[in-house]
This record gives C-alpha cells, structure tokens and sequence, in this order.
C-alpha cells in the first residue's frame, strides 16, 4: 500500500525545516561542509553555519578536525541503536522505580557513545534536597560513573582510540590523563561498580553498576545519585547489591524484549 502523501503545515518555520534538513544530511550521508550544507538548504554560507553551531550545541552534530559537520551524539544513538535503547528504557523504568523506593535517591540509566554518555532514563527521588532528573543530558564519559563503568569494558587499544590526541587537538584540555584514567578504570573493573565523587557537579555522589547483554558486553549504567552530605560510605555495600539486583532483573526483562532471532 503506498505511503499517503504528506501536505506541509499551514504555518511552517524556515529554520526548524532547515535545521532538520541539515540533522538527515549528517545522519543519513556521513558528514557535510558548511558550504555543502549551504548548497542542499539553498541558504547563504553564513546562515549555513549558524544552523550547524546550533547543531553541535545540542548535540546533534560535532566538527572534525578536518571542519566536516557529522551526526552527533544524539544523531549517532538514533541510528546506531534506537531499537535498544527503546528496549532498554522499557526494561530499566520499573526497576529504576523500585531503587528509588528502596534507596529514596535518584535513579539513572546511561549509555555511551564515543567519549560522552548520555542520560535514556531518570527517576528523581521525592526527598527535597535531591538529584533532579539528567534524562536526555550528554556529558563526558570518563567524568560520569556510568561512563567510567562503559569504559572499564574496552580493551586498552579500544580506549586509546576513543582518546586519541587527534580527536581533542582543537580541545586538548578536554583530554583526560589516559594514564590515570586506566588507573581507575582497572579499580572498576577490580571492584565491579564505580563512584563519581564531584566529577561531573560538584556535591554531587554517584554509585553505578553495568547493565550487561547476554555474551557480558555492557550496554549501560545503572547508577544513583545522591547530594554529597547524604553520601554515606558504610551503606556502599547495601547500595551496590540493591543496584546490582536491579541490574540483572533489567538484564533478564532486556533478554525478554529482545526481537526474535537474537
């Protein structure tokens, strides 16, 4: 049956149109310059750039060294993984829910791409001084404890990639130590969970656990995150196994929404 054809809205707005527009070019062809994205969109140059500096504000598009625009990391989760990250939503919700009710702090469901990690699920906790919600927020992966538990999973080949001194050469103080970083992530590792003292806000405290697929790669954080004057070292252990237990009920409930076939 074909597609019935789409009417344009009685009162469409140029720059939503070509900021759209140029979000499907990056996405759907790779990568463009600004005066190729100038000539698709039929707009001047300088327009051009505006739209894409609004792009790379919102995460939907980044600027390579060599100055092509390409899809972002909300543009690179879309496609590279919108089906599971649907999925994982869905699995986590509940279970973010009931860490909530057991630890009255916020919950949180993170995923990583590249060198940042972004936020697919938030439960805020209804005590008055606490965590807001972060769903939909992207910050730097080795700042985040679930960016500190994704990177712990990658070979050290893997994570010199992520960090190449390239990639920042524009940014080089955005740059973590590797060095230090492998210190802590083989403390992750070591220990099987991750806490973020002030590394992305400070007075803010995180515990996190993975959330791991069937052959035991990590898809995700599952993390709380409390205002540091809460933050009580001696319930480490009893915050963790809550954490843990979510982890694998998310696992097992993920392993039932799975399409066929995998």
């Amino acid at each position: 049956m074909d597609k019935p054809l789409k009417n344009p809205p009685p009162y469409p707005i140029a720059s939503v149109d070509h900021a759209l527009r140029a979000a499907t070019v990056l996405q759907l062809e790779g990568g463009a310059s600004v005066s190729q994205i100038a000539e698709r969109l039929g707009v001047a140059r300088s327009t051009a750039h505006r739209i894409l500096a609004m792009l790379v504000y919102r995460d939907f598009a980044v600027q390579g060294e060599d100055r092509i625009y390409r899809a972002g990391p909300v543009l690179e989760l879309a496609t590279h993984s919108q089906s599971l990250v649907s999925r994982l939503r869905a699995a986590a919700l509940p279970h973010l829910h009931r860490v909530v009710a057991l630890l009255e702090e916020t919950a949180n469901l993170t995923v990583r791409t590249g060198d940042t990690v972004r936020f697919i699920a938030s439960v805020e906790c209804a005590q008055a001084l606490r965590v807001g919600s972060r769903e939909g927020m992207v910050f730097p992966a080795h700042r985040t404890t679930a960016g500190l538990l994704l990177l712990a999973d990658l070979s050290d080949e893997e994570l010199a990639e992520v960090y190449a001194a390239e990639r920042y050469r524009e940014r080089p103080a955005e740059r973590p130590d590797l060095e230090q970083l492998r210190t802590e992530l083989r403390k992750v590792r070591r220990n099987g969970f991750a806490v973020n003292k002030g590394r992305s806000e400070r007075g803010l405290v995180a515990v996190g656990v993975p959330v791991r697929e069937r052959e035991g790669i990590a898809l995700a954080g599952l993390s709380v995150s409390l205002p540091g004057v809460r933050y009580d070292p001696q319930r480490l252990r009893s915050v963790v196994a809550t954490l843990d237990a979510a982890a694998r009920a998310v696992e097992q409930d993920l392993a039932e929404l799975a399409p066929e076939g995998r």
